[in-house]
């Protein structure tokens, strides 16, 4: 595990565009899905990491209650599955499963969707407003595995609050940590790490 932290991509960057299988469904899920959302939020996470461990309940309960405020939710997992088979398609559907995840939980097998977003860690959040330009990229909360702080999501629920308000986030964001993306052999961009 090597502790990474986001990017940060510039904020008003319009959220790439993306057409990812989605293997619970069976379906191709597209960016445009999700237009006329009332805001969109990106997270790349995968089963195995620590950190994602750590909020995933606290994720889920996030996301079932921003959807019936119109959120629009998608994760994708970039992780190479050569080197980390815990991550695979069938165990993905198994996750989705045991954790209640309401979202779609899509394969970025080729990893140039995780580039073209700069995602570098898992969890990593990109909230879009609803005329998807970034608003938010930061963490869930302050908790992390080796703390004791309680999972709220405090930093994405009051990003997200506002999205839905029709307002900017706050200015400042403090970067989301996690596991690395775990990128395929010859297939790390040139930006990271």
């Amino acid at each position: 595990m090597v502790k990474t932290a986001s990017t940060m991509l510039a904020i008003g960057t319009e959220a790439p565009n993306f057409s990812l299988p989605d293997p619970v469904t069976g379906r191709i899920v597209c960016r445009d899905d999700f237009s006329g959302a009332q805001g969109l939020l990106v997270l790349f996470l995968c089963n195995h990491c620590p950190f994602v461990k750590h909020i995933a309940e606290g994720f889920t309960s996030f996301a079932v209650e921003y959807q019936e405020r119109g959120l629009a939710i998608v994760g994708i997992n970039s992780n190479d599955v050569e080197t980390h088979p815990e991550d695979a398609p069938q165990q993905m559907i198994a996750e989705a499963d045991q954790r209640g995840y309401t979202f779609p939980y899509l394969v970025d097998e080729s990893q140039e969707v995780a580039k073209s977003y700069k995602a570098a860690c898992t969890p990593d959040f990109f909230l879009f407003d609803t005329d998807l330009r970034l608003a938010y990229r930061g963490q869930f909360d302050r908790s992390r595995p080796s703390l004791e702080t309680l999972v709220t999501g405090a930093d994405l629920r009051d990003a997200s609050d506002a999205v839905l308000a029709g307002v900017p986030p706050a200015e400042t964001q403090i970067p989301s940590l996690g596991c690395n993306i775990k990128w395929k052999p010859g297939n790390t961009p040139q930006w990271f790490g």
